[in-house]
Formats: C-alpha cells, sequence, structure tokens
C-alpha cells in the first residue's frame, strides 16, 4: 500500500524518542532552575525599602541560570572559564577574551558530580562536574578552555576530569610565597598561561592592551572597595546576603557593564544612608563569615544568618570581597612590569589557605573585626574543604585572644539541614548578644 505524499511527511517530522540520558538531563535541568530561582524570589524580597540597583545584578543571575544565556552571546569574543581568583583576568581581557568563573553552587549539579567524583570531595568541585558532564549551563559549555589552578587536591584532579569535557590548561600556584624562586616561578606560569590565550584568540597581548585592561579591573575595584567602605555603616543599608550575591554576579559578567551597574547601586545605598534606610537595626550582633566561599545559588549561610537575628556585616570568602580587594599596583608599563606586577597582586596579598605559611590572614582577619565592629565569626566549611578545615584551629585561637566568639559550621550544598543550621545560629547569636551586653 502506498503512503500519500502528506503522510510521508508526517512520518518524517515525527519526533525521534529521547534517550533516558535526554530525559534524566531534562529534570536536572529543570531542577537546577527551580532551585536558582527560588533563592532569587528570596533574595529579591528581603528590603523593606525597594532597593533598585539590586535588580540588575538579580537579573545577570536569572539569565545564567534560569534564562541559560551566554555572557559571549552575541559578540566576537572568545570566553574561558576560570576556577580560582588567582587567575589574573587582566590577561584575558588584554588578549581579547572574556572570564567566566564557572566555581558551582548548585546542590542539583553537585549530585550529578558526586557520581563522578570521590565521595568525600569537596561540593564545589562535585557541582563543576556535575555542569560539565551534562552540559547543563550554556556559559560553560561555550568556552573555548577551562583554567584551572593547582591550589588544592580537588581541583588538581578536577582538571584531569575536566579533560574529558573541555580543553584544560592547569596554572600551577607554588604553596610558599616567601622565596623568590617560588615568585618567578608563578611569573614563569603566567607566561604560560599569555602565550595559551594569545594562541587561541590569535591576538599578541601587547604592553598597552594590557595596561588597558589593568585599569578597567581597578575601576571595579574601586567600586567594591566604595562599596566595602559602605558595609561598614552600622546599622547596614543593605543585607549581606544581598551584598555576597552581588559580588557573585561578577563572575557572569563583562568587566565594564558590571563596574557600571555597581556604582549605580552604591549610589543608592549611599542615598540610602543619607535617608536612614535602614536594612536592620543597630543593636543586632554584626557578623562576620570567613572560610569556603558561599556561591550562587547556595546563599543559605548568610540568609540563615539574618533570620536568625544577625547582620552578615562582611565576609572573608574568595567569592566575595577577597575576589576583588588588592589592585595591581603598577609602577612601569611595559610588559615585563606589568606581567611581574599581576604575578605579585595574585600571589602575594592572597590569604587562600593552599600557602603553607599563612599567618598574614590572621592580621587580616583582626583588622576586618576593628573596622566592621564584629561581635562574632561564623568559619563556613564545605564538608571536604580540608585546608580550610586545617586552618580552623590558628583562626580559633585568634579570635579567643580577641575575645571575638566563634562557631564553625561544616555543611553541604543541600538543604537537609537548613534547620539544624537555624539553631546553631539562633544559639550562637544569642550567646553574643548575652555576652555584650553583660559587658556594657
Amino acid at each position: 500500500m502506498k503512503l500519500k505524499n502528506n503522510q510521508v511527511e508526517n512520518r518524517a517530522n515525527v519526533e525521534e524518542p529521547k534517550s533516558r540520558a535526554e530525559k534524566r538531563r531534562e529534570i536536572v535541568l529543570k531542577n537546577m532552575v527551580m532551585n536558582a530561582n527560588k533563592m532569587l524570589r528570596k533574595l529579591g524580597a528581603q528590603n523593606h525599602f525597594p532597593l533598585y540597583g539590586m535588580t540588575y545584578f538579580l537579573n545577570l543571575l536569572k539569565k545564567t541560570y534560569s534564562d541559560m544565556e551566554d555572557i559571549g552571546r552575541g559578540t566576537d569574543c572568545m570566553t574561558f572559564g576560570l576556577f580560582c581568583v588567582m587567575i589574573p583576568e587582566e590577561l584575558i581581557y588584554a588578549a581579547g577574551g572574556i572570564p567566566v568563573k564557572l566555581c558551582g553552587g548548585s546542590h542539583v549539579s553537585a549530585a550529578i558530580g558526586d557520581e563522578v567524583m570521590p565521595r568525600d570531595a569537596c561540593p564545589l568541585v562535585k557541582a563543576v562536574m556535575g555542569c560539565a558532564s551534562m552540559e547543563l549551563l550554556p556559559v560553560g559549555n561555550n568556552c573555548h578552555s577551562f583554567i584551572v589552578p593547582s591550589t588544592c587536591d580537588c581541583k588538581r584532579k578536577m582538571a584531569g576530569e575536566l579533560e574529558s569535557f573541555k580543553e584544560v590548561y592547569p596554572l600551577h600556584v607554588p604553596s610558599t610565597r616567601e622565596l623568590d624562586e617560588q615568585k618567578e616561578y608563578f611569573l614563569e606560569e603566567l607566561y604560560g598561561l599569555l602565550r595559551h590565550l594569545e594562541k587561541a584568540t590569535g591576538n599578541k597581548v601587547s604592553s598597552e592592551k594590557l595596561l588597558n585592561s589593568t585599569h578597567e579591573i581597578a575601576k571595579a575595584q574601586k567600586e567594591v572597595y566604595r562599596l566595602y567602605t559602605i558595609q561598614k555603616n552600622n546599622p547596614p543599608v543593605m543585607h549581606g546576603s544581598q551584598v555576597i550575591t552581588v559580588l557573585n554576579t561578577y563572575a557572569f559578567d563583562h568587566v565594564k557593564r558590571w563596574t557600571s551597574a555597581l556604582a549605580l547601586l552604591n549610589d543608592e545605598l549611599e542615598e540610602r544612608i543619607k535617608n536612614q534606610q535602614f536594612a536592620a537595626k543597630a543593636k543586632m550582633p554584626r557578623i562576620m563569615i570567613v572560610g569556603s566561599p558561599v556561591i550562587f545559588p547556595n546563599i543559605k549561610i548568610p540568609i540563615l544568618i539574618e533570620e536568625s537575628g544577625g547582620i552578615v556585616a562582611i565576609d572573608e570568602t574568595c567569592a566575595g570581597f577577597r575576589w576583588l580587594y588588592d589592585p595591581v599596583v603598577v609602577r612601569e608599563s611595559n610588559l615585563e612590569e606589568l606581567m611581574r606586577s599581576l604575578a605579585n597582586r595574585y600571589m602575594l596579598p592572597c590569604t587562600c589557605p593552599t600557602f603553607v605559611n599563612n599567618e598574614q590572614r590572621i592580621f587580616k582577619l583582626q583588622q576586618m573585626i576593628e573596622e566592621f565592629q564584629i561581635d562574632g565569626l561564623v568559619y563556613h566549611m564545605l564538608r571536604g574543604c580540608l585546608a580550610y578545615d586545617s586552618e580552623y584551629a590558628m583562626v580559633e585561637q585568634a579570635m579567643e585572644q580577641l575575645g571575638i566568639p566563634i562557631v564553625k559550621v561544616e555543611t553541604d550544598y543541600n538543604e537537609e539541614d537548613i534547620e539544624q543550621l537555624r539553631i546553631r545560629f539562633e544559639a550562637f547569636i544569642e550567646l553574643i548578644k548575652h555576652s555584650k551586653y553583660s559587658r556594657v
């Protein structure tokens, strides 16, 4: 029996049945979007007074995690995926590329990564591997290559695993920074990265291009320092969980656009100080979050602290203020000196526990405690993060000498421990209130 033309056409238009892997990916992606949207709604509903400047940053996260847009879409620029704040973005911009930071914060992708990484690997690495293995986010899928530093054992092994999905350029970071040999070694590593970027983009990096990109990032750092100063205000004009979220969005935007948006937000926050439109009461305990990074959509720690009666005044994490705090000191504008300045900026002031001797971290914490009138520390430790775990005793001892209460919370990206954490934070904040007012 012959089929009519329209019947043949209809059969040709019938979709092929989806494979089990495709169906699973759709479910995972749907859950990931729901998780991100849930956190975005919570962050957007925190203000007693409308905070219009926050809209840009929430929309940026919505585009990345919900609308599945890519920062490089509609441009001729090549994107490069970064997995650490010790990778100089100035080099990427100078080569005509755009850096995107891909450290994961989703418990949905972390659950997928659990299938390909060891049980005791940190959730950040698992989330990265989950996204890569299922190609969940276009912002990562469309990168030319991934640049992965050797800052911890998990990231070293992650670099090898990621090679199955994308070209990987490993950046070796010394474990000490006091010796001249180590400084020269890191400088040579940056020259190697420079050659990789030039080969990928086909663009030669000149001293003029590198100086321009350094100045652009310095403008962003200036606005971040302005936000840093605004956060010293007591009472605060913006929730700390929102501040951390804003700093997170730097991962997914071009530095020029992001700097302009942050400048507008800072203008609005300074007006709120003048108009006394505060986000919390002055007498609430001021908390500093230290330790492992807080990465969207896993903003549960700062939100729980605020819901428990505390103020997240500042953080010391590599996804927060530490990311853009230290500017590059430019002494001479030739390429060799600019490269040396970059090497010094990204290694010497860094307080990451990857370094053997990290006593300067204590000095930095003491400085921030004084500047922000901190009443207590929450030591945030992602389960499996041995580097931060090993430094807790040093930080605890320093806080004991300063008379600052500290609580250590070891957690994952999942939401199962939220109520347990809430109880601990409520007790910690009550302890601070009791000790604070008993001294008055």
